[in-house]
């Protein structure tokens, strides 16, 4: 049976969407972007954005009782290609071992305009 998670720490869905859903041992965790719970953008830069994101993806995987460790797969959207490295800076920085299976892609859009957003599946 699926059930709803929802962690008011971080930022409500801005649309038709829950944070995550678990499935038995499945958590899926819908694509983040850099609002805080008080519902400000940080898009200062792409690195302070990126650490946003991981911050609001650390709070719904905790409130289901999974942490970064068992994160299976991300998707991260790009606005701009050229920002890989450095987002790849701030996100290898949550999976000091055992990285996840990952794609980045670059898109011409985001929610809210911001230039990054992360999405992740995770397993026990």
């Amino acid at each position: 049976m699926k059930e709803i998670v929802l962690n008011t720490n971080a930022p409500a869905p801005i649309g038709p969407y829950s944070q995550a859903t678990l499935l038995g041992n499945l958590l899926f965790v819908s694509g983040q972007i850099a609002l805080d719970d008080k519902g400000e953008l940080h898009k200062e830069d792409i690195k302070i954005e990126t650490h946003q994101v991981m911050k609001n993806l650390g709070l719904i995987l905790q409130q289901a009782g999974f942490s970064f460790e068992d994160v299976l797969k991300c998707t991260i959207f790009l606005k701009n290609f050229n920002d890989f490295q450095l987002v790849n800076e701030v996100y290898g920085s949550y999976f000091q071992k055992n990285p996840p299976a990952r794609e980045t892609v670059e898109v011409s859009r985001l929610p809210k305009d911001v230039n990054i957003e992360i999405s992740c599946i995770a397993g026990k």
